[in-house]
Order: C-alpha cells, then structure tokens, then sequence
C-alpha cells in the first residue's frame, strides 16, 4: 500500500561539533515534527553540499556516522524516516545538472553566501555558487510537501519553487510540485557561556554528547554579571530543561550565589541529557546499526528518485 501523506524533505550537512544549541535551536524540534505521524519524512546527510567545506575522506566519513548516529540518539526512528546519504542517490547530481541548463547566472548571483562572499571579497567556489541548484534537486526529487527551515534560510525554498515552475513551463509539462517552507517559529536562540549565540566558531559551546565532567567545566565557564540579581546567561540556559516557574523559586532562594545555581545547571542539564549520551555512546560501539539505517534508506530513496527521473528523462527528452 502506497504512503499517501505529504512528504516532509530535510538535509543535514555533516559538519562541526554538535553543541545544545543545534538541539534546542532546531534538532529538537525537527525531530518532534517528524513523529507527528502528518508527513513522510525524507532525511538526508548533504555529504556532496558539505564537499563545498571538508576536503578530507576520513573527516567526511567520521562526521557523516556521527551525525547519524546523532539524530538516532535524539529519538529520529529509521523505522518511520528514509533516512540516507545525498551521495548514495546519483540522481540528486543528475537532476542538478539539469536544473543548471534552465538558471541563468543572475538567478543564483542573488544567493545569500554569493552576496556575503562578494561583499566579503572572499573567493567563492563553483559548488558554493550553484549550491542553490543541488538544493532544489534535493527538495523536488521527492515530491516536498514542506521543507523546515530556520527564518533566515527561506531563499532555498524560493529557489527550490521558481526552478520547478521554470522546468514545468519550458517543457511543457508538470513532473515538479511546488513545496512550502515551514518556518519553525519555536526554534529558540541558545546563548553560549560567552553570552553570544552559541557557536562552535566562537568557542562558547556546551557540546550536546558530553561527559558530566564536559559539562561541569562549560557551565562554569559561562560568564555572569556580578552586578545583577540573577546570572542572565545561565538562566537563559537552565530555562530549556526547567519550567520558568520552577526557576523562579530556585533562583530566589539562591539569589546571588552564582555557584550553586551553576551546580543546579549542571545536574539539570546532566539528567536531561544523559539518556542521549547513553544511546549515543551505544551507536558508537555498533558499527552495524548506522550502516544497516543508510543502506535501508539508500534502497528506498534510489528507488523513489529513479521514478522520478523517468519522468523528467522523458520531458526533457533523452528517454
């Protein structure tokens, strides 16, 4: 029986150290959206758009496992998602190429990382420049009903929809659907221990997998205002693991003694995260589980993307 829900169609690109602001800021929610049971999620590591940064085999092959291995141990079920690696599907390269014979220069000289590169004079490479285009092959390949994305990231969407509606019109046909953005309006900005967002580029993080004793040395390291009632920065944070109103009392009867309150961040932060740890620790002994998830996803998502592109072979003419 085939699925009929709307497709749900997200990348995740294999790079940097995850910290507890990509969790609350956007994984958690991510993965809470998938299990709704609404959609049917089509999950993929952007290894070739990650190409564009990692130039170096063993560093690609660690972070692709380690993001896997990630989004299992915060509770995204293989058993529900199509869960694979971009290169894994030649077909995503095939239809980009495709897609560039239809977008004019112009078109993609209005991406963001091409305006930032310019006004930055920085070098930009080819993969960079055309990102936009691998993207919109990503999108319409499966037919997205909804692609989540953070506020700042709607371009690719808009990129993903003008190419499917340009493809339509000059050959004459309706192989692509339009998808929709679904802008994650509770995705939460998560302060660093510096009390800038937190960033692995800035070097404020609390990695999302760590040790209690990782853990214990951040938040102590996280920077507090002598001069007010309560320290801003760690309240921001215990406020993701601890109702408001918990915290109120807590940080009343503690008023001023910045230590214990740190002490309690750590434990809170220690119990909310220490099941992830655990299952993350697991995969990490389990070579076979991460291997087993992307050659399941790798058959269906080649499977689904071959029909596809019998359809755009033959609207385009070469089938």
């Amino acid at each position: 029986m085939s699925d009929s829900r709307p497709v749900l169609v997200s990348g995740v690109k294999p790079t940097g150290d995850l910290h507890i602001g990509n969790y609350f800021g956007a994984m958690r929610q991510f993965v809470e959206l998938t299990k709704t049971g609404k959609y049917r999620p089509f999950i993929f590591i952007a290894d070739y758009h990650a190409l564009n940064s990692i130039q170096d085999a063993e560093e690609m092959r660690r972070r692709t496992r380690e993001i896997v291995m990630a989004y299992l141990a915060i509770g995204l079920d293989p058993r529900e998602v199509v869960f694979f690696k971009q290169s894994d599907v030649p077909a995503h390269t095939e239809l980009c190429w495709i897609f560039d014979t239809i977008t004019t220069m112009p078109c993609l000289m209005r991406a963001h990382a091409y305006k930032d590169a310019e006004a930055k004079n920085k070098e930009l490479n080819v993969g960079t420049f055309n990102y936009p285009m691998l993207m919109a092959a990503d999108i319409l390949m499966y037919d997205a009903a909804i692609v989540p994305v953070g506020a700042d990231q709607k371009q690719h969407i808009e990129y993903a929809r003008d190419t499917a509606e340009k493809f339509n019109r000059v050959f004459k046909t309706d192989v692509f659907k339009l998808p929709e953005a679904y802008i994650m309006s509770d995705v939460a900005v998560v302060p660093g221990t510096d009390g800038q967002k937190m960033s692995k580029s800035y070097g404020n993080v609390i990695p999302l997998f760590a040790s209690r004793d990782e853990l214990a040395k951040a938040v102590m390291s996280i920077v507090t205002d002598s001069s007010g009632e309560r320290p801003e920065n760690v309240y921001e944070i215990h406020k993701l693991v601890r109702s408001e109103q918990e915290l109120e009392t807590i940080y009343n009867e503690h008023r001023g003694n910045y230590k214990v309150l740190k002490e309690l961040l750590i434990e809170d932060l220690d119990r909310y995260l220490a099941p992830m740890r655990a299952t993350y620790e697991e995969l990490q002994q389990d070579a076979g589980l991460v291997n087993d998830v992307l050659a399941r996803g790798k058959q269906e998502a080649r499977a689904i993307s071959e029909q596809k592109m019998e359809q755009v072979r033959k609207a385009i003419g070469v089938a």
